[in-house]
């Protein structure tokens, strides 16, 4: 993706996120800068700000035929207090009740599903963006409601300085 059409593609993403998430009131987001292989961006929500880093895998495997956009995203909404906040959209729903495999540079993390998307708990969110501050990459495995595995491998390249910005632009402590 090139400038604006990335842009364009990443909120577009954020209105599916808003949609699924239940959050009717988030607005356009704005763009901070791209950081390698990741986005910041800033958004308003009920009359609040909020910020995130958003990227696509740059390998996805699996014996699937169709399969929507796939994204990491990793938001804070500090007015409500909600930071580091993993989301993972699959591009198909998940198998009901199933779990999504993270792993970061040895560390394995496991994250509850609903529909398309898929979060860590409220108490390996910081864990997750801890290692992803580290790692070089992140594997993520999934199942999808017709059985298909799927891997998507992140580059981590640039996390840093995306979640750095968010976190500014958010006004949280460096």
């Amino acid at each position: 993706m090139v400038g604006s059409n990335k842009a364009a593609v990443v909120a577009a993403v954020w209105a599916i996120v808003v949609a699924v998430a239940g959050t009717a009131m988030a607005q356009n987001p704005k763009p901070i800068g791209s950081f390698a292989n990741w986005q910041a961006l800033t958004f308003q929500e009920n009359g609040k700000s909020g910020c995130y880093t958003i990227a696509e895998p740059i390998r996805k495997e699996g014996a699937y035929n169709t399969r929507g956009r796939v994204y990491t995203l990793v938001t804070h909404r500090p007015a409500d207090k909600k930071l580091n906040v993993i989301t993972i959209i699959a591009g198909y729903d998940y198998k009901e009740g199933s779990d999504v495999s993270l792993e970061v540079g040895g560390e394995k993390f496991s994250l509850f599903t609903q529909s398309g998307m898929a979060w860590a708990s409220d108490e390996d969110d910081e864990k997750i963006v801890d290692a992803m501050k580290r790692g070089s990459d992140m594997v993520i495995h999934g199942v999808s409601l017709k059985g298909t595995e799927t891997t998507d491998t992140y580059s981590l390249i640039g996390f840093t300085k995306a979640y750095n910005a968010i976190g500014q632009a958010c006004g949280l402590p460096q």
